[in-house]
């Protein structure tokens, strides 16, 4: 807010030359900006963290911006001004800016309104916004942080508090922006299942109890595998089967299901929803057509599959101790599975003959090769037929 008649102290003290550290505010008794010095810790969180770093300062005061701006470009900062809020979006959407100093009382759209409009871009979504207001004014920031401001400074400010509370609010980011990494990387490689299980035990300390529930589980496996790792180069090999991995991870998350485990050349699936058993079908499906068409247009596309799929009742929980949570799936359906894909020729996909008769009423499957098959570990031979899409 513009304050007439203001007078501004000279110059701020450059950053580390000494303890000493200034603050210029507006005084209301004294009708002026004064300034003020005081002792500031060495080694301080926030010293040196503007370096590279771009603060947007949004206020229709240019004293006040000229103020805040050599506060900041005292610790390294780089600023940018803005008299009013649409200048601030122009500078949001040309610039990538690290932290946001808001004038709650702007010309028109006013500075609630634009941190709500800056939280709705989706680069700004964990970006720091520090609200400035006079003292008296305290009780309209509830609002603000209703719009998505991160915290406020009041009038005067103070240098010290301003940087402090900023390098806090960044940093704080940063960590944030960290952690979302962290989780976006654990969601494509670490099953849902595994991640609550963790979020659940890390708030009760208490395991949940491994429980029996219908599932459908889907293995992949490369065929000739062991010849190919003769013949081909280890780069070649590994891109090879690292492309084909990644591709049916993002065709079991897609169609519902979770990647339970990576058995060197192939993969365990799992899929525990109401129509479980078609999804895992279909999932089966666009990973061979996939294939298909990537082995037709790609020489680098090498590598053949076998799949195998059946569905039952299976123990699912934790396989471990609290020190090593392994959220997995166990039983006679996941043997019965692995040993399916065993059987399945290259580029086919075998399915069980119970998993045949549950989707026996899906006019899109066809259900054809079927013979009986001797399985280790199964006394009697066990029927399977090969999956495919009926055509038209």
């Amino acid at each position: 807010m513009r304050v007439p008649g203001a007078r501004v102290l000279p110059v701020l003290p450059a950053a580390g030359v000494s303890a000493s550290t200034a603050a210029i505010g507006w005084r209301p008794q004294a009708g002026e900006f004064v300034q003020m010095s005081f002792h500031a810790p060495q080694g301080a969180a926030w010293h040196n963290l503007g370096k590279g770093r771009t603060v947007l300062v949004t206020d229709d005061d240019r004293t006040v911006r000229t103020v805040l701006s050599r506060m900041l470009q005292a610790d390294g900062y780089r600023v940018l001004e803005a008299d009013r809020a649409e200048r601030c979006l122009l500078h949001c959407m040309e610039k990538q800016v690290d932290a946001f100093l808001l004038d709650l009382h702007l010309p028109g759209m006013d500075g609630t309104a634009l941190c709500r409009r800056i939280r709705e871009m989706e680069r700004y979504r964990f970006t720091p916004i520090i609200c400035i207001t006079v003292a008296d004014e305290e009780r309209s920031i509830g609002p603000a942080f209703e719009a998505g401001a991160d915290d406020f400074i009041t009038k005067p400010v103070n240098a010290l508090t301003l940087k402090a509370r900023l390098a806090g609010r960044i940093q704080k980011t940063e960590h944030t922006r960290e952690m979302e990494q962290v989780r976006t990387s654990l969601s494509r490689y670490i099953s849902r299942r595994t991640q609550s299980m963790v979020a659940a035990y890390s708030m009760t300390g208490v395991l949940p109890t491994p429980e029996e529930q219908d599932v459908c589980i889907l293995f992949s496996d490369v065929r000739g595998f062991t010849q190919l790792s003769q013949e081909l180069e280890p780069t070649v090999l590994f891109n090879a089967l690292s492309a084909q991995l990644g591709m049916q991870v993002d065709a079991v998350y897609r169609h519902g299901g979770y990647v339970d485990k990576f058995a060197g050349d192939g993969i365990m699936a799992v899929f525990d929803s109401q129509d479980r058993l078609r999804e895992a079908c279909a999932c089966a499906l666009e990973i061979m057509d996939t294939t298909h068409q990537k082995s037709t247009a790609d020489s680098t596309w090498i590598l053949q599959l076998g799949i195998g799929i059946h569905a039952g009742r299976a123990l699912v929980g934790n396989i471990g101790s609290d020190k090593h949570l392994d959220f997995t799936v166990i039983g006679e359906t996941v043997n019965l599975a692995a040993r399916l894909c065993g059987c399945a020729e290259p580029m086919s996909i075998v399915v069980s003959d119970s998993a045949r008769q549950q989707l026996a009423d899906d006019s899109g499957l066809a259900f054809t090769a079927s013979r009986a098959v001797n399985i280790r570990g199964v006394r009697q031979p066990v029927t399977v037929h090969s999956l495919s899409r009926r055509s038209v």
